[in-house]
């Protein structure tokens, strides 16, 4: 009826002519009325278009939830293959296995697959030779399928269907390396009837699938594989709908099909439902409608055109205030609106500012900073330069481990505060962490950067107050000058961060300027990280041995297993290099399980009076595995567990040391030495040795090179050897070069020494040599 005003006059008076109800002065009920009748009309008309469309929308929607489920199926198929193929490779990568595979050991061949197939709850596991020869729960292949699954695996196949008896199987396969292939290692599960349907379970709808021959299929039911397209089949009234599709097959001979079918009859079910829901609603809908209406009717009066028009504004991004005329229903409204528009523009200035400035700080964030950089490259004049400073703070982290991270935070705000507010002619923003970056723009080319960055590492000589704690703080800054360092904010920010990591490996607390060869080293680091993560897998690792002798009668005690990489194109790469890539990447962790497994398989060699002493990273006790590791390797190598001596240093303390130390109480209970190598370099040795009755205790190399030239060096290691002997361990000095050391270090009741002045790290052959030149050993074989 408000549409009737909005017409010219004859026509309202017409249309009010041919209203059949008596005219209603209300606007309340006149709204209601006619948004009641409008709704009724429009449910309906949808209740009827959807009477005569439901049953196309729904085997659609039918049909469309069969597609994706049955390509959920197929995942699942694939993902069970995937399990299976994990399982294989595991085994296939074991070396004991391979060993077996290689020399034909039966016995252990059998036990592993037997192994093997109980863990990964599979029905058969067998091994296909490189001449085709199969070992294992083969009895349901027959001659020619056997000769067809080698001839598919030598072409490179590695998965697919299998025929396994009367049914088949889905099988997925694994090389095995020895390092060439020597055989395959075949995982097998019969597809039977109760397979499929646990797995069909994991479909969001009730599928039945069969996997079959396709001569087993009917002709129809084989022609539609091609297509992979959903069909319907109605029988005896109900109706149903079927996929059928090709699977990948291991041989030539199967022509496995998946059939997967759906019964649409069931599910259309639903949709019965649905229609009567939908009148139900349709009629609850109308009663809410025409009430709403009634109620919104009555809060309406002439202030809507205002709150509109302000409503637009408010989207608009302006700042919009509606006048408030009254202190009823509108003029309450009016009131919260302007409250509402206050609070969105307070609310989106704390947002802009939050997403551009640092949170602890309240310093410009990384995205603020490279806006701010760009803008000043883009303004940069010929006779002007940008400098671009990345610092980062030294030995932060150990302020959180050693006093918390609210002194941590605190130090951060200090060092924020001090840098914005006297470095008042650059932008200073925090990026993360404790990493900052200063921004000096419009740089005269007569100025001289030296001191721009004497000037920031001297606001870091005076402590830091941090809540009431004064800490001194020092920084490792990078320098990138533009448009020499480069002409854009990312390769500027880029190169000031190559050299502040220069700055911080070059012994911290100082600042570098960028240097072209510092992007090459990054890439040659990069390139080194890629070619590390193959080369255990290219045979590129291996162990080198150094000696370790006891003092008073020179007696070959054992050896320190120390990893060596020789890489293809670099030759022989130092430890020093790759090792902390290793530790930084993560890889040391595969790499020292290697290693272990490596060593632990050499010194079985040994006689058995020698140890092999590994070294071990924190990273590898944080992984949770190092127990079970070291068992396997000291089990694979049929060696007692106190022949293998694990080194550790007092960094694996500095984070979770209760784990740390359940760890080590685990490594000790199964029988393996555990020293504590750089003894007297950390700043907390003895409460370590409160915490762990270590067996040995490795007198660090810096002290006995100081011996004869520092009287402090004699009397350390003097009172190193005191400490250990009172605690009941064995002491061992490295680094031993000169027979006067060896000298003076037996006078100091040391026991055991290494150094180059006994033997440098030799290979795995010349260990076998040396053991066999001591004497100790020749009169070992003499008397056998």
């Amino acid at each position: 009826m408000a549409v009737l005003r909005a017409l010219p006059g004859n026509a309202a008076n017409a249309m009010r002519r041919r209203w059949p109800f008596p005219p209603v002065k209300s606007l309340s009920t006149r709204i209601a009325l006619t948004y009641g009748l409008l709704f009724a009309t429009i449910f309906a008309g949808l209740l009827l278009v959807f009477s005569g469309s439901v049953q196309g929308f729904a085997r659609q929607t039918i049909v469309k939830d069969m597609e994706a489920n049955a390509r959920v199926f197929d995942e699942v198929l694939s993902q069970r293959a995937i399990q299976m193929r994990r399982s294989a490779t595991v085994l296939a990568a074991d070396f004991g296995f391979r060993e077996a595979v290689a020399v034909g050991d039966a016995p252990t061949i059998a036990s592993a697959l037997a192994t093997v197939r109980n863990r990964a709850a599979l029905a058969r596991a067998f091994v296909v030779t490189q001449d085709g020869q199969f070992t294992g729960n083969t009895h349901r292949y027959s001659a020619a399928e056997q000769a067809d699954i080698w001839e598919s695996l030598d072409n490179g196949q590695a998965q697919g269907i299998i025929a396994d008896g009367d049914g088949l199987a889905l099988a997925v396969a694994a090389p095995i390396r020895v390092p060439d292939t020597v055989g395959w290692l075949i995982l097998a599960q019969p597809l039977s009837a109760r397979e499929l349907q646990r797995l069909s379970q994991l479909a969001a709808i009730p599928l039945t699938a069969t996997v079959s021959r396709a001569d087993a299929l009917s002709r129809d039911f084989a022609v539609r594989a091609d297509s992979e397209g959903i069909f319907q089949r109605d029988q005896a009234g109900q109706a149903t709908l079927y996929r059928v599709s090709a699977l990948t097959e291991l041989g030539s001979t199967v022509s496995p099909r998946l059939l997967l079918s759906h019964s649409l009859t069931a599910a259309l079910q639903q949709y019965h439902v649905l229609g009567l829901t939908l009148l139900g609603l349709s009629l609850i809908g109308i009663v809410i409608t025409t009430l709403a209406s009634w109620w919104v009717a009555k809060s309406i009066s002439k202030p809507i055109a205002a709150l509109d028009a302000a409503a637009r504004q408010l989207t608009e991004g302006e700042q919009a205030i509606v006048p408030v005329t009254s202190t009823d229903e509108i003029g309450r409204l009016a009131t919260s609106f302007n409250q509402m528009a206050t609070a969105i523009a307070e609310r989106e200035q704390r947002i802009t500012h939050m997403a551009l400035h640092d949170i602890l700080t309240g310093l410009p964030n990384r995205k603020l900073f490279n806006e701010q950089l760009d803008f000043a490259v883009a303004r940069r004049r010929a006779d002007e330069r940008t400098v671009v400073c990345s610092l980062d703070l030294d030995n932060f982290k150990l302020i959180n481990d050693t006093v918390g991270h609210a002194v941590g935070d605190a130090v951060l705000r200090a060092v924020a505060h001090r840098l914005s507010s006297v470095l008042n002619d650059a932008i200073v923003a925090r990026l993360g962490g404790d990493e900052f970056v200063l921004l000096f723009s419009q740089v005269s080319a007569q100025t001289d950067i030296v001191a721009i960055a004497e000037r920031v590492s001297a606001l870091f000589i005076t402590p830091f107050d941090a809540g009431g704690s004064s800490i001194t703080m020092q920084a490792s800054m990078g320098i990138a000058v533009g448009p020499s360092d480069g002409d854009n904010a990312e390769t500027l920010v880029k190169n000031a961060d190559l050299a502040q990591h220069r700055a911080k490996s070059e012994g911290r607390n100082g600042y570098r300027f960028f240097e072209t060869t510092m992007d090459e080293q990054a890439q040659l680091r990069r390139r080194m990280e890629h070619d590390l993560r193959s080369a255990i897998a290219l045979g590129q690792l291996h162990l080198h041995f150094q000696p370790l002798h006891r003092l008073h009668d020179r007696k070959l005690m054992g050896f320190e297993a120390l990893l060596r990489w020789t890489h293809p194109e670099l030759g022989n790469i130092p430890p020093i290099d790759f090792i902390p890539l290793a530790e930084d990447s993560g890889l040391i962790v595969p790499i020292g399980d290697w290693v272990i497994r490596e060593a632990c398989r050499h010194a079985r060699t040994w006689p058995s009076d020698l140890r092999v002493a590994i070294n071990v990273s924190p990273l590898q006790f944080k992984s949770g595995h190092l127990a079970t590791t070291v068992m396997q390797a000291v089990s694979a190598a049929g060696m007692a567990p106190q022949r293998l001596e694990i080194e550790i240093t007092e960094s694996i303390f500095i984070d979770a040391v209760e784990s740390t130390l359940t760890a080590l109480h685990s490594l000790r209970s199964l029988g393996v030495r555990i020293a504590l190598d750089d003894f007297g370099t950390g700043y907390s040795s003895l409460s370590y040795l409160r915490s762990f009755p270590f067996d040995k205790l490795k007198i660090d190399r810096s002290f006995v090179s100081d011996l004869g030239s520092s009287a402090s060096a004699s009397a350390i290691i003097r009172a190193i050897t005191t400490l250990a002997t009172a605690l009941d361990m064995e002491t061992l000095a490295e680094g031993v070069e000169e027979l006067a050391q060896m000298e003076m270090l037996h006078a100091e009741g040391c026991q055991q020494v290494q150094g180059y002045f006994l033997s440098r790290p030799i290979d795995s052959a010349a260990a076998t040599a040396y053991i066999a030149a001591q004497p100790s050993h020749q009169a070992a074989r003499r008397v056998a």
